[in-house]
């Protein structure tokens, strides 16, 4: 069974119990919970996201992050030489930063990538789940 990287606004939305996640997606993590991995470019962005006021994270982020590793534990993929270099090579219609190390890190991990972003789903080279 293929291990799963849950794209940042899966493992956000999944933990926030948003109705924007769909219902697949939300089986998936279910069923997966002993396979689920996390790229530590997702914990920056989400981060970042809640710094700008994009998305409403209650308190410290630090400690809503200690929260959500309770809540919903995942192995944290770090950022490593391979995935950069594998990042630069990462075919993208956009140019998000994120994506591409997000996309890297299953490449990298060989991962099946929980998306609800077209822009990476419909990505014949990317496994997605």
């Amino acid at each position: 069974m293929t291990e799963i990287l849950l794209d940042t606004h899966v493992w956000f939305w999944y933990l926030t119990g948003s109705r924007r996640l769909g219902a697949r997606l939300r089986r998936v993590v279910d069923s997966r919970v002993d396979s689920l991995w996390l790229s530590s470019i997702s914990v920056w962005e989400l981060g970042m996201l809640a710094a700008k006021g994009r998305v409403r994270i209650a308190g410290d982020y630090r400690a809503w992050r200690a929260r959500a590793a309770e809540m919903l534990p995942v192995r944290i993929a770090p950022v490593d030489v391979e995935i950069a270099l594998t990042s630069l090579h990462v075919d993208l219609a956009h140019r998000d930063p994120a994506d591409r190390f997000i996309a890297a890190t299953a490449v990298v991990h060989g991962l099946a990538l929980a998306t609800q972003d077209a822009r990476l789903a419909g990505l014949g080279w990317l496994p997605t789940a």
